[in-house]
């Protein structure tokens, strides 16, 4: 139990730190228009919740497959949040 604890946590942080570089972002370019960082901010929100709700299946037969690629699918959003920050 103590993985699906730390994907958790991963989930937590990873999306987390995301959503604290927009508001870093935010702050240091006061007169950007925030329509765009707010949503990544919402895509961030919405797939922490897709992610959880995957992580909280009950009914699973091959657990250790459901919550690898539960965390390679945190990795690909991950890695399109970020590349959206990086456009602002």
């Amino acid at each position: 139990m103590a993985s699906v604890k730390n994907l958790k946590k991963d989930i937590n942080y990873v999306l987390g730190d995301i959503v604290d570089a927009i508001y870093l972002w935010e702050m240091y370019n006061p007169k950007a228009d925030n329509k765009a960082s707010q949503a990544v901010v919402e895509d961030a929100f919405t797939s922490y919740d897709q992610l959880i709700e995957k992580v909280n299946q009950k009914k699973i037969e091959n657990k250790k497959a459901h919550f690898s690629s539960v965390r390679k699918e945190l990795e690909t959003v991950a890695n399109s949040l970020v590349e959206k920050v990086n456009g602002l």
